[in-house]
């Protein structure tokens, strides 16, 4: 088993739906994964688009015991709250989510 730590800064669509797509893939292959939301990921609630269904993504991640953390200065700066898909966390968790992590994949 890894520590998997993903962070994700854009709210492309097509590359949040893979970067969640492979969060679910590393979950089912028994490693600890955590997505890091940061810049426009932050806005990943917001994302719409019938190709790539971001909401069920991130539903079946979190169903599979993945773990989401948000930047909360980029959230404020959008003047939004945190929420169950985007928790308020700091620098200091990401520090810590890098330290932790055997692997840091970044999209965006």
């Amino acid at each position: 088993m890894m520590k998997i730590g993903i962070v994700i800064g854009t709210n492309e669509a097509e590359v949040v739906w893979n970067a969640f797509r492979f969060g679910i893939t590393s979950l089912k292959s028994n490693h600890e994964t955590t997505v890091f939301l940061i810049n426009k990921g932050v806005e990943i609630e917001e994302i719409k688009d019938e190709k790539y269904n971001v909401r069920e993504q991130t539903d079946i991640f979190l169903e599979n015991q993945g773990q989401i953390l948000a930047c909360g200065t980029c959230l404020k700066s959008r003047k939004k709250e945190g929420s169950n898909v985007c928790p308020i966390s700091t620098m200091k968790d990401l520090l810590n989510l890098i330290e932790e992590s055997d692997k840091v994949l970044t999209f965006g």
